[in-house]
């Protein structure tokens, strides 16, 4: 009985993986009928709206005195243009970005407002509400401190808000100021190419739910107000925001051809922890939503696509127990052999990815090198992932950790991070992994490459995090 409980859960899962690749399949298949789509240009008005700029700030002094030179230079009405430096800072960037606004500050400039709140009540959401409360106009722009908004931001963006009543947000494409700084750079690149070309792209054109990635967008107010405003219960609130506003009926547009660029963690401690709150945070919602979005009256395809993306970090889980469950049933020769052709949709991903960097790069066969590295990196981080999600499920409302922002300091920063010790468990899984890998080449070796792969990207992974803070000891 318990064998077949275990063997039931092993197919269980290889069929849920199967089915979100089959996923990415169909957002792939979207992407390419419709890639030569483009969105019209919106007509610019005769008089420009005010805006107000929100620029979450909390302990950045690397880079926010390149933020403020880089909003203070957008290309808008100046007597328009209100920026808010929402500052939650606790160590020197309040000091250097009011030095910094001082340099920007000129009477026919924009209003510069420099928020101080005396506690980090609800951390990013609850810098986003307070700043609310004192913005002027019917939009706000967002970005996070490590982006660099173009100068005609303002102008490509505002417009699509203006010529349609029933748009709550106008999300953009990110783009790289980093991606060539180490292989772990290189690698998010893809990642993130892979989300904004084909996945974001996809789901405009088809009109299912475009996410809000908390950055380079710009908000209606009334849509945040009408749909509860910010908030903090999810580590994702950009996410939460977004499903909620699109579940009452307003919807949101994704410009591809505007991009922002921003920073790409560029130390695997910090990428462990950007990974692990959007796991946790996603997780957190489709908690709230899931129910939600199965009664919407919605196409039954748009409900499955919504579902599907918040469904994406719960793959994490069903690989960490495929390893676990693979020695065990092979030891008992009741691995089956007719889960073996579901493998072939691991090579969706990669095709995602070489779509995306095909569309931007013309070099795009030298960007797809850094796809083992994330490959590595992906199956290697199943640990704490899994941890994340497992915190996420039973509750737990856990700290809103910043991803730091290094700029060209990398390890030297004092912002860069320790680590912990999942390391010790990542080792522990390849050496578990490895024993599985021998188990079946004596039993099943069809099954040993897929072992060695989480030999491969635990050990990468542990030992990587284990080098950076070993280094981070060295002066």
């Amino acid at each position: 009985m318990i064998l077949g409980l275990l063997s039931l859960i092993y197919g269980l899962c290889a069929l849920f993986l199967s089915a979100f690749s089959l996923g990415q399949g169909l957002l792939l298949w979207r992407y390419w009928r419709t890639r030569h789509q483009s969105l019209p240009p919106a007509p610019a008005p005769q008089a420009w709206p005010d805006v107000t700029v929100q620029l979450p700030i909390y302990n950045e002094q690397s880079v926010v005195e390149r933020l403020a030179q880089a909003v203070c230079a957008l290309d808008y009405p100046p007597e328009r243009l209100h920026i808010q430096f929402l500052d939650d800072s606790t160590d020197s960037t309040s000091d250097l970005l009011a030095a910094a606004l001082a340099r920007q500050q000129r009477p026919d400039g924009p209003t510069l407002e420099h928020l101080r709140r005396a506690q980090r009540t609800g951390y990013k959401a609850g810098a986003l509400t307070t700043g609310l409360k004192t913005a002027r106009g019917p939009f706000v722009a967002i970005f996070d401190a490590d982006f660099v908004p173009p100068r005609d931001f303002l102008r490509r963006t505002v417009p699509y808000l203006l010529a349609d009543e029933g748009l709550a947000v106008v999300q953009t494409r990110w783009t790289h100021l980093n991606d060539q700084a180490n292989a772990l750079t290189r690698a998010q690149a893809l990642a993130v190419d892979g989300h904004f070309v084909v996945e974001q792209a996809a789901r405009q054109r088809s009109g299912w739910f475009v996410p809000f990635n908390g950055s380079g967008g710009v908000w209606r107010v009334r849509a945040i107000e009408a749909s509860g405003g910010w908030l903090s219960r999810t580590l994702t609130e950009d996410l939460d925001l977004s499903y909620r506003a699109q579940l009452a009926g307003w919807r949101a547009l994704y410009l591809p051809d505007v991009a922002v660029p921003g920073e790409l963690p560029p130390q695997l401690a910090a990428y462990r922890q950007q990974q692990a709150r959007w796991a946790q945070g996603d997780v957190q919602c489709l908690a709230l939503f899931m129910c939600a979005l199965w009664r919407a009256p919605l196409p039954l395809l748009t409900r499955l696509m919504a579902l599907h993306h918040l469904f994406q970090y719960l793959a994490q889980p069903l690989m960490l127990l495929l390893l676990l469950l693979t020695p065990p049933l092979l030891l008992l020769g009741a691995l089956s052999p007719l889960l073996a052709p579901l493998g072939l949709f691991s090579l969706i991903p990669p095709l995602l990815y070489a779509a995306s960097q095909r569309a931007l790069y013309p070099d795009w066969r030298r960007r797809l090198l850094a796809f083992p590295v994330l490959l590595l990196l992906a199956t290697g981080m199943v640990w704490s992932n899994t941890w994340a999600v497992v915190r996420a499920l039973s509750g737990h409302a856990d700290e809103f950790k910043r991803t730091p922002k290094f700029a060209q300091e990398g390890h030297q920063s004092s912002y860069a991070l320790r680590g912990g010790r999942a390391f010790l468990s990542e080792l522990a899984l390849a050496l578990y992994a490895l024993g599985g890998a021998f188990i079946a080449s004596q039993t099943q070796p069809t099954a040993v490459p897929y072992l060695l792969i989480y030999v491969a990207s635990l050990l990468t992974v542990g030992l990587w995090d284990a080098f950076d803070q070993w280094r981070a000891l060295i002066p």
